[in-house]
Order: structure tokens, then sequence, then C-alpha cells
């Protein structure tokens, strides 16, 4: 064989191999064996199946990749997974909003089209729970107070005349002492709550008679009947108290003699001089009590706090505490600061520390701002629940999340009283036990 022939024959092998090569599967099939061509179709049927399952699994991971990012970025199969919405979330942040506002401005909570009171919730229990308790509340209201005497009372004289003798500030008078002296002769200091406003004589009758001889029979005087009847056998009995006093033995008490006062006073202040001339209606002196006393300003609209003989407790610049009661309660109106300020009406409310005890634990103070604590309201032995567990309902009201095992249940309830991180509740399905959701 020529060299070129040779070439041309290698030239043609090849050209065969290429087309070979290049032949069709299914052709090539056909010429391979039974055997070879079982083998094949079994491969090629693995093949197209994982082929399958693996552009599945593709497109669901660019999916969820797809909702989370809304980008192009390309999918891994180490995606980040979507976070699931909790419904617990949601009701935590309902029940906040009714604690924090008082269940006044709650939000209000939505499900879908309509509220969820009475309706099945959702399968998520609430992260936490709590029992409805069977308690007596208590309702609160505090008030700024000053720790005193008490408020201050005006002494004005009825007489003419000359002041000859005062008091000195922070003096006691008790009864059938002379609180001040006119002309060299005393104006004496007796108990009771009526003031004096007429002279006093044989014939006259009514309670400020009786007040009068209530006072002399305490002084030691006797002989007459404690009435309203002012008899002779009373005008003796004031003859001689006239006499010890070194007064005109007239038997007619004149008006100006005496001043009542609830009870011994303590001179709180001296708005005239020993020496000074006197006229009725001039102020002397201001006195108060002579027992520790706080005076509390409430609003008018606050008014049903103090109701005479109420309990409440103040608390003293030291953290103590001492039980006080509701002496005098008193609508007085306060005249503004006189540059603008509108005239205002205000109730004035003093407040007794009875006991040993109490008195004690003040005396360390002379004056001192208090806090005074008032019962705005009581309600006994009724449900409660905490005010977080309260949902603001859409439909208007508010409800509680009521759990019973893996199940939970929106309960449409009446709220009563708020004291304490506690509210009164009442409603259908709403017994002690009971147990409802709470937030975190």
């Amino acid at each position: 064989m020529t060299d070129g022939a040779a070439v041309e024959d290698q030239e043609n092998q090849a050209g065969r191999v290429g087309r070979a090569d290049r032949a069709d599967p299914a052709e090539q099939a056909e010429q391979a064996d039974p055997a070879e061509r079982a083998e094949r179709a079994e491969r090629a049927s693995q093949a197209s199946q994982a082929g399958l399952a693996g552009q599945a699994g593709q497109a669901g991971q660019a999916g969820q990749a797809g909702q989370e990012n809304r980008t192009d970025r390309t999918v891994t199969e180490e995606a980040r997974p979507r976070r699931r919405r909790r419904r617990g979330r949601r009701i935590a942040l309902a029940a906040v909003a009714v604690a924090a506002a008082g269940a006044a401005g709650a939000a209000t909570l939505g499900f879908g089209g309509g509220g969820p009171a009475g309706g099945a919730a959702e399968s998520a229990l609430p992260p936490k729970t709590a029992g409805v308790t069977r308690q007596t509340l208590v309702d609160t209201q505090s008030a700024d107070g000053a720790l005193g005497y008490g408020p201050a009372t005006t002494a004005t004289s009825r007489l003419s005349g000359t002041l000859t003798r005062l008091p000195g500030t922070g003096d006691r008078i008790t009864r059938g002492r002379a609180l001040y002296e006119v002309d060299d002769r005393p104006v004496a200091l007796l108990y009771g709550s009526l003031p004096a406003y007429r002279a006093l004589t044989q014939g006259v009758e009514g309670p400020d008679v009786k007040q009068l001889e209530r006072n002399l029979k305490a002084l030691g005087y006797s002989g007459f009947t404690v009435d309203e009847e002012y008899t002779y056998a009373t005008a003796e009995a004031v003859m001689r108290w006239q006499e010890d006093r070194g007064l005109d033995e007239t038997g007619t008490v004149e008006l100006g003699r005496v001043v009542f006062a609830p009870h011994a006073v303590r001179v709180e202040s001296l708005q005239a001089g020993k020496g000074d001339l006197t006229v009725p209606g001039g102020k002397v002196l201001s006195y108060t009590g002579t027992t520790r006393a706080v005076t509390v300003e409430l609003d008018a609209a606050d008014q049903r706090l103090a109701e005479k003989g109420a309990k409440v407790t103040v608390t003293l610049p030291d953290d103590t505490t001492v039980k006080g009661r509701v002496d005098e309660v008193t609508t007085v109106i306060d005249p503004g600061d006189g540059q603008g300020e509108d005239a205002r009406t205000v109730v004035e409310v003093v407040v007794e520390l009875p006991g040993k005890k109490a008195q004690k634990a003040v005396g360390a103070y002379a004056l001192a701002s208090v806090d005074v604590s008032f019962t705005a309201g009581t309600r006994r032995d009724v449900l409660t629940v905490p005010v977080a567990a309260l949902l603001a309902l859409q439909e208007g009201g508010f409800g509680v999340e009521v759990v019973k095992g893996a199940t939970s249940a929106y309960v449409p309830v009446r709220t009563g009283l708020f004291s304490g991180g506690q509210v009164e509740i009442s409603g259908d399905g709403i017994a002690e036990g009971t147990t409802v959701g709470m937030p975190k």
C-alpha cells in the first residue's frame, strides 16, 4: 500500500469513528445486545426520577426564598425558613394596652372579619395563664396633707374696751380659763359647737342655754337641771361662777364674755397686741385644737371620699403609717391668688389621729407634709383576674381568653372595680378557678 493510500485509509477510519460517536442514542441502543439495552434503560429511568426530584426541591426552595426576601438572589439548599407569625404576641399587645390605660383606652383586638367574643381561639395557646380568684378589692386614692393641729379659727371680740391680757403663741387653754382679758376682766373659754350669739339671762330658752348649763356642771356648779330653760336656779349658778371669776354678779352672761370651742384650744397666732383697743368684730387671736391633726384640701369632685368618720391611712415623712379618721368636712371658697386666677370651691378635710400611738408617732414633727390615703371604693367577695388578662373586643367591651386543656376560647366579661393590678369581672362561664390567658 502506497503512503497516500495509507493516509486515506486512516482518514476513513477516523470519520467512521466520529460518525459512530455522534450517532443517535436510540440508534446505538438498537445496535446493542438485549442485556445492554435493559441495563441502559434502568439507568435512564433512575436518572429521570432523580432529575425530577431535584427540580421539585429547587423549585420549592426558590419559592420559599422568594416569599421571604423578594430578591433575585440564588436560592441555596440552606435557605433560612420563614418565621411563623404568633397569635400570642398579638394578644399580649392588646392585654398590655388594657393594663397601661386602666382599661380606658385599650386597643381593639380584631381577628379577621369579627371580634373574638365567644368564638374558638386559634390553635396556639397563650404564653402564660392565671386563675380567676375570689377576693375583696379596695380602691384607694391619695392626697397631700399638712400635719399640724388642724385648721385655725379666729376669735373676734364682742366687747368694747382695751386688751389688757393676751396668751402666748402655742399656749393651751382649757375649759373655764381666760382666753384673753378686756379691761382687766376675763373672756372665758367654754366647750360647745354653737357659737355665742346673744346674752343669756333668766327666761330664755334654747340649745345655747343647755350648752351653758353643761359647762357650769362640768366646772362644779350645781342646783339646776341641765336643759334648755334658763331658770332662776341657772341664774344662781351663774352668779356663783361670776363671783369666782371676779365679774359683776348679775346672773346674766353678757354677749362676748365667753367663747365656745369644741374642745381645748392651742393659740396659733395673735392678731392684736396688749393695750390695743378692741371693738365688736375686732380680731384678737386664732386658735386650733390641741391634738395633732392633718388638714387636706380636696377638689369638689372628690368630696365623696371625705365622709365624716371614714377611716384613712396617713404616711409620715419617714414612711411610718398611722391610722386616722375624718373629723370635719367643710366646703370653702378659695379666692385664688388675685392675679387672674379664678376662685374655686374646695373641700377642707380635717383628719384626727386618735390614740397615744398615733400622737407619739407624729410628735417628732412640728409641721410636715404627709400623704393621706382615702378609701374610694370596696367590693367584697368578687371574682377577679389580673388587669393584663383583659382583652379589648372588636365589637366593644372586654373579654378574657378562657383556657381549657389544649384549647381556648374568648369570653366577653363585665368589669367592675380596678385595684392593685386586679379587676373585678363577671360573665357566662366565669367562675373561681377558671384559667385565663395572659401575655408574657
